[in-house]
């Protein structure tokens, strides 16, 4: 479950925030199946107070803003992940560099086995 994106609020998200800047319009619908960067999921209290700033337009969802239930693929995704994270019995790969990567320096991007194009 996440959390209102407010600052110091720690209600349950219901609703996302989207702003198309092109059309200068706030959009504040159900929850988003995932968390995307660049929208903000809010809690009831929040989705129902929000403006917009002076000269926009505000969309909103016309109905009550209801919690996601938890679905079986939802539950059975997290208890398999929890169930590979914790095996002992796993291969760990040993990372080997791409021709033409220099060693040393680890910086925030890595190349990827597989990642080619075909």
């Amino acid at each position: 479950m996440r959390r209102c994106s407010r600052t110091g609020c720690t209600e349950l998200a219901v609703a996302t925030l989207t702003y198309v800047y092109a059309d200068s319009t706030a959009v504040v619908g159900p929850l988003a199946t995932q968390a995307e960067p660049h929208t903000y999921d809010l809690c009831t209290t929040h989705a129902h107070k929000l403006t917009a700033p002076r000269g926009w337009e505000l969309v909103r969802f016309e109905g009550e803003f209801a919690p996601p239930q938890p679905t079986s693929d939802d539950l059975t995704a997290l208890a398999e992940a929890v169930r590979e994270a914790g095996r002992v019995d796993r291969p760990v790969e040993a990372v080997v560099p791409a021709p033409g990567v220099q060693k040393g320096r680890r910086g925030h991007l890595r190349v990827l086995p597989g990642s080619e194009e075909e």
